[in-house]
């Protein structure tokens, strides 16, 4: 898989979870500790995330409490 298939890939999987649970960018970079500048730009496939910033989004989709 191509570098630009794994980043459109990871943006379909931050937008299908940001639908799940309702939460906006904003409330999913404060959650994450990750920018929201970088949650924009990964979802419109503008920049392919630094592995630190895909651990941290990951981590917090498979840890995510209840509620927001």
């Amino acid at each position: 898989m191509s570098e630009k298939e794994q980043v459109s890939e990871f943006s379909r999987e931050i937008i299908a979870f940001q639908r799940k649970n309702n939460l906006t960018d904003t409330e999913m970079a404060l959650n994450s500790h990750v920018s929201v500048e970088h949650i924009h730009n990964i979802k419109a496939m503008r920049e392919a995330p630094d592995p630190t910033i895909i651990a941290s989004l990951c981590d917090y989709m498979e840890h995510k409490p209840t509620g927001k």
